[in-house]
């Protein structure tokens, strides 16, 4: 059910929504998914220079390819290495899955940070086979993180606005009124699990026409028992003046600059979560050329060896 419509949704994306050209991406796949065979040709070194769009499955790949590499054996130096590099996953993964795409993943601007997703959200119907999270609890869960995004902006991010940033919550001053969204279902989540929540602006504020009095959100939501998304969320937002009764002629100018700040920090985290997957990459591919990838590979088979 789920698996099918994402698939074929991934299928009929358009090239425009690559990050790079499709050479770039052909190439990061087959590091990042698709480890090379053992009679390939081990002069094939060289590290792409551009990601594409991180696969949701990178982490739990990279941490196969990392032990193939300890089965077929690896000096002291070399085990060092691996561990460092599972310990950067461990630590960064959020930062490796959601950030590379732009989401800021800094505590102040999270929506919601390892949440408990409870037993009651899940399908009454199915729950006694093969239950899993209920649909409409996204939607709630994207509400939840609605909210927190404008009070991150009140208390941490803006607190000089603080008063307009709660107004838009408390629906005193300029709100919000969702006008659309529509969620992707990537895996069905079950419990017990945690979610954390991020979400980036679609589009560059700076684009939009004066009177302009909408923006859209992306909404990522992370299982972290999987670490991988387990829905996005596309909402479209417009403002809404509660006292005047009506809507806004245009963003407030309050709520404009700071989209514009955070549009600027959103493709400088683009840029950074990139190249230290390209660095996490360029180090797994070296481990791996070290070990299984070459032509005189022999599998480790430990104390067996000797019987």
């Amino acid at each position: 059910m789920v698996a099918g419509r994402v698939l074929q949704r991934r299928f009929l994306e358009p090239a425009s929504h690559f990050v790079t050209s499709q050479r770039s991406v052909v190439q990061i796949r087959h590091l990042s998914t698709f480890p090379a065979r053992q009679d390939a040709h081990p002069s094939s070194t060289s590290t792409p220079t551009k990601p594409h769009t991180i696969d949701p499955r990178w982490l739990t790949l990279t941490k196969r390819r990392l032990g193939k590499c300890m089965m077929f054996g690896l000096k002291p130096h070399q085990v060092d290495g691996a561990g460092k590099i599972l310990q950067e996953i461990a630590r960064d993964w959020r930062g490796l899955i959601a950030g590379s795409e732009g989401f800021l993943t800094e505590e102040k601007r999270t929506a919601l940070l390892r949440h408990n997703v409870v037993w009651g959200e899940m399908d009454i119907m199915l729950t006694v086979l093969k239950g899993h999270v209920n649909n409409v609890t996204y939607v709630r869960y994207a509400e939840s993180a609605r909210v927190n995004f404008m009070r991150n902006f009140a208390l941490h991010i803006d607190p000089e606005h603080r008063q307009d940033w709660m107004g838009s919550v408390n629906n005193t001053g300029i709100g919000l009124i969702i006008r659309s969204i529509k969620v992707d279902y990537k895996f069905p989540m079950k419990w017990p699990d945690k979610i954390t929540v991020y979400q980036k602006l679609v589009r560059d504020p700076s684009s939009l026409p004066a009177d302009h009095a909408a923006f859209e959100l992306q909404v990522m939501i992370l299982s972290e028992a999987k670490q991988r998304p387990a829905a996005r969320v596309h909402e479209d937002n417009v403002t809404y003046d509660y006292r005047a009764n009506r809507k806004t002629s245009s963003l407030p100018p309050f709520m404009m600059e700071q989209f514009k700040r955070m549009w600027a920090l959103q493709e400088e985290a683009k840029r950074n979560w990139q190249q230290r997957i390209l660095d996490i990459e360029g180090r797994v591919r070296a481990l791996e050329l070290d070990s299984w990838d070459r032509a005189d590979a022999v599998e480790d088979m430990g104390s067996a060896a000797g019987r």
